[in-house]
């Protein structure tokens, strides 16, 4: 067992480490778009519709508000916040899930529209950012309802879905290194659904693995803990009003 729970924590640790990492590269690709140019990076491959204020308007705010979500979500996995920091925990899972459904889930639809690589690639990004609000509700409403391990499973889904951000660079940059040459159009096309759909297997593997039994414990020992705070705080108001009277 002391093997086992070994394994869940360097594993987690490391999971934790690396995303941290990703994200930390990804807000620096994003303090790029501050010089608020046509001809920055990615928006070189956008000059036909850079025009349009739907569009640059939700690219700009997609580009900015992404770095809240990552952080945010990552601090919903963090064992040792779980349990000790209970607060960080439920202010950053409220700034994941207002973000998502009502400012980077909305941009990352109207992007997906006039995304490159035609329908087919648009069609990836509709789905993905259609998913991404859905399953960040779902999340949502089991936590409002008090059921704990079905919120994990579906904030992971959600997550995972965060991710392909990260996701697609990652493979683009392993497309480089082993030199994989088809059309760009083809290249973009398996990066649209790859960034996505891999994220989600990887999910529901680690949900088959039990992964969010082993994050519920942490849940349960903070709602004990409250749950012991509050008993206390009752007793000593008791005894108050006791020795008042």
């Amino acid at each position: 067992m002391k093997l086992k729970s070994f394994l869940q924590g360097s594993l987690n640790l490391g999971a934790f480490l690396i995303i941290a990492y990703a994200s930390y590269l990804l807000i620096l690709l994003s303090l790029r778009f501050t010089a608020f140019k046509s001809d920055v990076d990615f928006l070189e491959t956008k000059q036909l519709i850079y025009h349009i204020r739907p569009w640059r308007y939700s690219f700009y705010i997609h580009v900015f508000t992404s770095p809240i979500v990552l952080i945010a979500g990552l601090l919903q996995f963090n064992r040792w916040i779980i349990k000790h920091k209970p607060k960080v925990h439920k202010v950053a899972g409220y700034f994941y899930v207002i973000v998502v459904l009502f400012i980077t889930g909305p941009t990352a639809f109207i992007m997906s529209l006039y995304a490159n690589g035609g329908r087919a690639t648009q069609s990836s990004f509709v789905m993905l950012s259609i998913l991404w609000i859905l399953f960040t509700w779902i999340s949502y409403r089991k936590i409002r309802k008090g059921d704990v391990l079905n919120h994990i499973k579906w904030n992971l889904r959600s997550y995972a879905l965060t991710l392909s951000a990260v996701s697609l660079r990652f493979f683009a940059y392993l497309f480089d290194v082993f030199n994989i040459h088809i059309g760009p159009k083809e290249t973009y096309l398996i990066l649209a659904y790859s960034s996505w759909t891999i994220n989600l297997v990887l999910v529901e593997t680690m949900i088959l693995l039990k992964y969010p039994h082993y994050l519920i414990k942490h849940f349960n020992s903070q709602a004990n803990t409250t749950r012991k705070d509050d008993l206390e705080s009752s007793e000593l108001i008791d005894d108050e009003e006791v020795f008042l009277n």
